[in-house]
C-alpha cells in the first residue's frame, strides 16, 4: 500500500482566466477552445522541472528520475475513468496540448482510446473543475508517486494589504507517496505551483 498523503491550497488564477478568454476570443475562427487544464499541465511541467521528486517512480528501493514530462489527465467516460496522456508536455505549447486533450478525451468518451494512449505518465492531473467541489484526495495512479487534483474555481475574497479585492480562487489538491516525497516538499511544490498559475510568465525563467 503506498503512504499517502494530500496537501491542500489554492492558486489565484483571475489573470491567467481573463487571459484564457480572450486567447479563445481571439482564436475563434480556428477551431481550438483551450481550457484551463491546458494551461495546468505547462504550469505543472515547470514544477516537475524544479522539483523532480514529484516527476519520478520507485523500482525497489530505488527512485527512477523521469528524463520526460507525460502528463496524464484523468477523463471522465461513459465507461467510467480513463486517464490519456500528453507525451512529451514540455515541448509543446498551449494549443497544441488543448487540441492533443480534446481529441484524446474525445476518443475516450467513444472507447477508441488505446494502450499507448493511457500509458507512461510521469504525474497525472485530475480536474473536477467541471463538476463542483472544493478539495478531494486523489489516487496517486502508480508507478507514479504524486497526483495534482483540481476542483472548481470560485470568486472569494483576498486581503491586498488595503482592501479584500474579489478574486478567482483554484483549489489545488496534491496527492504524494510519502516514501519519495515529504511535507516540505510538497507544500513547496504547491507554493510554487500556485505562483506559476498567479503569474504565468513565470514559466519562462
Amino acid at each position: 500500500m503506498i503512504p499517502a498523503v494530500t496537501n491542500h491550497d489554492d492558486a489565484d488564477i483571475t489573470d491567467l482566466e481573463a487571459f484564457r478568454v480572450l486567447t479563445n476570443k481571439e482564436n475563434e475562427k480556428a477551431g481550438i477552445k483551450v481550457t484551463m487544464l491546458a494551461f495546468l499541465i505547462k504550469a505543472c511541467v515547470a514544477a516537475l522541472k524544479k522539483y523532480p521528486e514529484f516527476n519520478s517512480s520507485l523500482d525497489g528501493d530505488s527512485i527512477i528520475y523521469k528524463q520526460y514530462f507525460h502528463i496524464g489527465f484523468a477523463a471522465d467516460t461513459p465507461n467510467g475513468l480513463m486517464v490519456p496522456v500528453i507525451k512529451d508536455a514540455d515541448k509543446k505549447g498551449i494549443f497544441q496540448i488543448s487540441a492533443e486533450m480534446s481529441e484524446l478525451a474525445k476518443k475516450a468518451r467513444d472507447g477508441k482510446l488505446s494502450p499507448a494512449e493511457m500509458s507512461g505518465a510521469s504525474f497525472t492531473i485530475s480536474s473536477l473543475g467541471g463538476i463542483g467541489g472544493r478539495y478531494f484526495t486523489p489516487i496517486i495512479n502508480a508507478p507514479e508517486v504524486a497526483i495534482l487534483g483540481v476542483c472548481k474555481s470560485q470568486m472569494e475574497p483576498v486581503w491586498d494589504g488595503k482592501a479584500f479585492v474579489p478574486r478567482l480562487m483554484l483549489p489545488l489538491s496534491l496527492t504524494w507517496d510519502h516514501r519519495v516525497i515529504d511535507g516540505a516538499a510538497a507544500a513547496r511544490f504547491n507554493v510554487y505551483l500556485a505562483q506559476i498559475l498567479g503569474d504565468f510568465r513565470r514559466v519562462l525563467l
